[in-house]
């Protein structure tokens, strides 16, 4: 394994537990492109790459599917796993907020939605800091205009505001904590920028090295980028990391690809056998840097 990425490996065992967090990584960016469904067998090979023992994988696999993420499917004494449907839009905005163009030009209006007090407002919660909303109220959620609005957020009270005086800039500065949003950004590039230069270097990875190398990179960068609101360039600082760190995941996730995929093709299976081949779109990721 490359120095860099065994590195990688070791900062992540000095985290507390997050085996569920990267087989949700895992599926967005690996295998709903090839259906969505997958054998446990496939994920336990995968996760000896990272040193995660079997047990904790099937406990994370056990809690994401009482959560209501995955629906278990039993033939004999095998187990697969596929993505249940009414999470297929939250992964839809997530895959678009992680892999898609730089925010279109800035047309000076927020979306502001205004959440009551019901039951689901915990639920639309987490489902809006996913879809890069920001918070400067209890129950008020802000994103530039044209942001989409997740399904579990479509009862809110929706408003258009406009940013261009004092108390639309108060709005913003208020809404997101992008000193945090900075360092994390800083932070991932300090820990990925080895791995990029020992990958330009001329080294080459195995399959399996380069599939745990794109897994990691991305489980990485999705903690951060879901997290920012993506905001049009003429609303962020001129020193701004957010589009360097775009660049440099977009340059290793290419480099990762080919290799990554060869890895998915020879090991990789669910209930027909091995996972079909992944749709156009996987080649569209990260197209605009």
């Amino acid at each position: 394994m490359p120095p860099p990425l065994a590195r990688i490996i070791q900062q992540l065992k000095r985290e507390p537990s997050r085996t569920g967090s990267i087989v949700v990584t895992l599926f967005g960016d690996a295998i709903v492109p090839r259906g969505g469904s997958v054998w446990l067998g496939t994920l336990l090979e995968f996760f000896e790459q990272l040193d995660i023992d079997a047990s904790a994988v099937r406990t994370a696999m056990s809690r994401l599917t009482a959560d209501g993420w995955f629906e278990r499917i039993k033939i004999g004494r095998n187990s697969f796993y596929r993505l249940v449907q009414s999470g297929r839009q939250t992964f839809d905005i997530a895959t678009k907020h992680i892999y898609g163009p730089p925010a279109s030009d800035w047309t000076g209006r927020f979306e502001l939605l205004l959440i009551g007090n019901g039951g689901d407002r915990e639920l639309a919660r987490e489902a809006l800091k996913n879809a890069g909303f920001g918070s400067p109220l209890p129950g008020v959620w802000v994103a530039p205009s044209g942001v989409p609005v997740p399904e579990e957020a479509a009862g809110a009270i929706r408003l258009e505001v406009s940013a261009e005086d004092d108390s639309g800039r108060r709005l913003l500065s208020e809404s997101w904590p992008l000193d945090r949003t900075a360092d994390a950004y800083l932070k991932f590039m300090k820990t990925f920028e080895p791995l990029h230069r020992w990958i330009l270097g001329g080294e080459t990875l195995t399959d399996a090295d380069a599939l745990t190398a794109r897994v990691l990179l991305i489980h990485h960068y999705r903690r951060v980028v879901l997290r920012d609101p993506l905001l049009p360039t003429a609303l962020l600082p001129s020193d701004w990391p957010g589009r360097a760190a775009r660049a440099l995941c977009a340059g290793i996730y290419r480099d990762l690809l080919p290799a990554s995929e060869q890895w998915l093709d020879r090991h990789a299976t669910n209930e027909a056998g091995p996972l079909p081949k992944p749709g156009a779109e996987l080649a569209k990721r990260f197209a605009n840097r």
